[in-house]
């Protein structure tokens, strides 16, 4: 939502007649959580229209997303009128569906909605660790089976999820998922602690050609925030420093575009043009990543280089992204730092990443004025 109002008008969509948009479900399900997480947890957002927002937007949900009855897999995208057009063959449109179920049922006190994010959860890891042919993807007999850290970095966040502030019990259920996580994160680091690498094999090794040579900086810097939070619940020293060291430090140095600034969207560990087109462009939500990454490291371990890495980051995204005529920010932006696009939403960028970014720097930030010496 452009404005980050419960009525605005989103790019490539449209309203239902009580003025609010549910055409696509990738940014619906985040957009609910969002909505909650702020009436929930910061008081000048407890809104009634925020909260009947996230109440719609939960029930249109529940009611048109999990494609069939009695199954779990989520479409990616609805019609305004809930019909499915598009499923995914991966797990991310059932993450996002749990975050908005969970943290939603967090602020209507609604005890089935609490259970359908538990039972979706138990699906995932079914899915993920068990038997993934419900997820509709064969296995070809060229392809091989990878470990992409998208899937237990995600994981990670929804273990967070659902944990947080419900006690011991919860966490202990989640324990030993915890530890494969954290497990199969660290795989990532490759090349004798070089290099943090997207895909590698389900043992953990390097994959031949431009799959097991991709990086992607934003994704390697929104694992290292996850295994900062971890580690702080944990009391972790050893777990935060390597958070920092290889999932912060080593991607922002091997991903800044020294010449022009930002973070390239992918690069390849050898040096090779990457196979994605748009690898050279500066995506908002690496950078959103990188301000939560380095605030994060800095508010824990209090090294100035850490917060000077975050002012770096903080001056190429504030005078780059935010739109200074119409609001909200470009998502796209040319390696020189230009909008190559001027849409403000679209399928991958919504109302999650932009403010969950500042709203987290926000409470940090208050934190840390709190608590000067």
């Amino acid at each position: 939502m452009t404005d980050g109002s419960p009525g605005a008008r989103r790019a490539g969509g449209e309203l239902l007649q009580d003025g609010l948009f549910f055409t696509a479900c990738p940014y619906l399900d985040p957009e609910v959580w969002m909505y909650c997480r702020l009436y929930r947890t910061m008081e000048r957002f407890r809104r009634p229209e925020i909260l009947e927002a996230a109440k719609a937007g939960g029930a249109f949900l529940r009611r048109f997303a999990r494609v069939s009855s009695g199954q779990w897999k989520c479409a990616f995208c609805l019609t305004r009128d809930g019909k499915a057009v598009k499923i995914q063959r991966t797990v991310f449109s059932e993450c996002f569906y749990l975050l908005a179920m969970d943290e939603l049922s967090r602020v209507t006190a609604d005890e089935g909605m609490q259970l359908e994010a538990e039972q979706m959860m138990e699906q995932l890891i079914h899915w993920v660790r068990v038997d993934s042919s419900g997820l509709g993807r064969p296995q070809l007999p060229g392809d091989f089976p990878t470990n992409s850290m998208a899937v237990p970095m995600m994981l990670l966040c929804l273990v967070h999820q659902l944990s947080e502030g419900r006690g011991q019990e919860v966490a202990h259920k989640y324990s030993e998922l915890t530890g494969w996580c954290v497990q199969q994160i660290l795989q990532h680091v490759q090349r004798d602690g070089t290099a943090v690498l997207e895909n590698v094999s389900l043992q953990g090794g390097e994959l031949p050609g431009c799959l097991g040579r991709l990086q992607n900086p934003g994704h390697a810097l929104e694992a290292g925030w996850f295994l900062l939070q971890l580690s702080a619940q944990q009391q972790d020293s050893e777990l935060q420093r390597t958070a920092i060291n290889k999932f912060v430090e080593l991607p922002f140095q091997s991903g800044w575009d020294n010449g022009h600034g930002g973070l390239f969207y992918f690069l390849d560990v050898d040096g090779h043009c990457p196979t994605q087109l748009e690898w050279n462009m500066k995506l908002w939500w690496p950078h959103c990543e990188a301000l939560i990454a380095f605030l994060m490291a800095y508010s824990q371990t209090k090294k100035p280089e850490l917060l000077q890495r975050f002012s770096q980051v903080y001056e190429y995204t504030f005078n780059h992204f935010p739109d200074a005529d119409s609001g909200e920010w470009f998502g796209y932006l040319t390696q020189e730092g230009k909008p190559a696009l001027d849409l403000k939403g679209g399928p991958f960028k919504g109302f999650f990443h932009v403010p969950r970014c500042l709203y987290m720097c926000e409470l940090m930030l208050d934190d840390l004025l709190a608590n000067r010496d």
